[in-house]
């Protein structure tokens, strides 16, 4: 007998790849269940060779559910996730709703799997902001190694990350007729997207940052060390799928580019691709629908103490969303921590 999952957003870009995954990995569901708002009722999407009809998420009971795989908002989460979670159904949820609850593990599998220990003070377990989990898979095993003190990090995230009227507007702008400098339409950014670098990822913070940023910092303490300094400046960039990240790194202790560069080839989810020459690296293009994070030109800096400096990329709808959330409910399975419902 196996599982019964929910998939609450169904109809978005997460919840969809999130059918996918639970497909492709072959997760041992009995039963998936489609949910949406009212509006999305009958609406149709893929679940491997199937197709589920979108039920309505107010009117479902979620009595004999196992897993809510929540990607519908914070709002719809702030609502719901309690009220699933005190049916007993496990709500893991992507939003940035229940990250810095202390009640709620804030969970990355390859990081901190034993944070899942804490889930059942709600029964909510938190999914963290894409551009900081693909940060952490990288950087653990190497704080295992050598300590990290302080993390200097540049994102450069695509548009996906804001949702597919985002990634509409990516595509509207740039298959029109365009004249750089000429008035284009921008609405879900603040200045236009195509051909342009955009240095602000959510709203501006009291001390200049924005709430991305400060996501990263944030949660890099709650993940890995609450002791990391990390400071961060994101930018959105004109690119479909997939984030990347310029990553320094100072340590505590010594770490050479090679040890590095075997210790992350030894870690689980990296794929290490680092040859010094032209294209010896991996983009985003590249790592569209692939599972692992990317790492490359790992190289010393010279200007600090036991410096590293790193190029991190991965698929934020996958590992950055979808995948992580599906690996979480399999870590918990894996580790007996959940009973299949009657």
């Amino acid at each position: 007998m196996g599982y019964k999952v929910a998939v609450v957003g169904a109809t978005g870009n997460v919840g969809r790849e999130m059918l996918d995954v639970l497909a492709e990995r072959k997760f041992p569901a009995d039963e998936v269940v489609a949910l949406a708002s009212r509006r999305s009722i009958g609406v149709e999407v893929s679940y491997g060779e199937k197709t589920l009809k979108c039920r309505d998420l107010e009117s479902y009971d979620f009595a004999g559910t196992d897993f809510c795989l929540m990607s519908a908002g914070s709002g719809v989460s702030k609502e719901w996730s309690p009220k699933i979670g005190a049916t007993g159904c496990i709500v893991i949820d992507n939003s940035s709703c229940w990250r810095y609850d202390p009640d709620v593990p804030l969970v990355v599998p390859e990081v901190n799997p034993d944070a899942l220990d804490g889930y059942a003070k709600k029964n909510i377990i938190a999914n963290p902001n894409c551009s900081t989990i693909q940060m952490v898979v990288a950087l653990k095993p190497l704080h295992d190694r050598a300590k990290i003190k302080r993390v200097v990090v540049a994102t450069y995230q695509s548009v996906s990350g804001a949702g597919k009227e985002a990634m509409d507007e990516l595509w509207s702008q740039t298959k029109g007729k365009y004249v750089p400098g000429q008035e284009v339409s921008a609405s879900n950014f603040p200045k236009e997207i195509a051909f342009n670098c955009i240095p602000q990822i959510d709203v501006f913070m009291e001390d200049g940052f924005t709430k991305e940023e400060w996501k990263m910092m944030a949660e890099t303490k709650k993940i890995l060390d609450p002791k990391i300094k990390l400071t961060a400046t994101c930018v959105r960039v004109p690119v479909f799928v997939g984030h990347s990240e310029a990553v320094n790194v100072e340590f505590e202790r010594e770490i050479e580019p090679d040890e590095a560069r075997e210790i992350l080839r030894d870690a689980p989810g990296i794929s290490v691709v680092d040859k010094r020459e032209p294209g010896g690296y991996v983009t985003q293009i590249e790592c569209a629908g692939e599972y692992d994070t990317f790492v490359s030109r790992i190289r010393a800096d010279s200007t600090v103490d036991n410096g590293l400096s790193m190029w991190i990329v991965s698929d934020n709808l996958l590992k950055g969303a979808a995948l992580n959330t599906i690996q979480i409910a399999e870590a918990m399975i894996a580790r007996g921590m959940v009973k299949k419902a009657a």
